[in-house]
């Protein structure tokens, strides 16, 4: 069973698109929430976020991963397939 995998993005965002960009080179199947300009779903995002306001944010299977930095250190280390399974 392939993970669920949760990204929140700003279209023109440089992270945004690095971030997908792994996903997309790892085959992940993930649902975008485009929230360019919408503070009602940046403000949800935070919520489940800790309260990070910076986009991307990503969740696997609810847990908060991060953003684009994170996942790549996630990446680096060895562990984000493990959490992608």
């Amino acid at each position: 069973m392939a993970a669920n995998v949760e990204i929140y993005t700003w279209s023109r965002c440089p992270f945004c698109i690095r971030a997908k960009a792994l996903l997309d080179e790892k085959g992940v199947e993930y649902t975008e929430y485009c929230i360019d300009g919408d503070e009602a779903a940046r403000s949800q995002m935070a919520k489940r976020a800790n309260g990070r306001r910076s986009v991307p944010q990503i969740f696997i299977n609810n847990q908060h991963i991060g953003g684009c930095d994170d996942t790549y250190d996630l990446e680096a280390q060895g562990k984000l397939d493990q959490l992608l399974q």
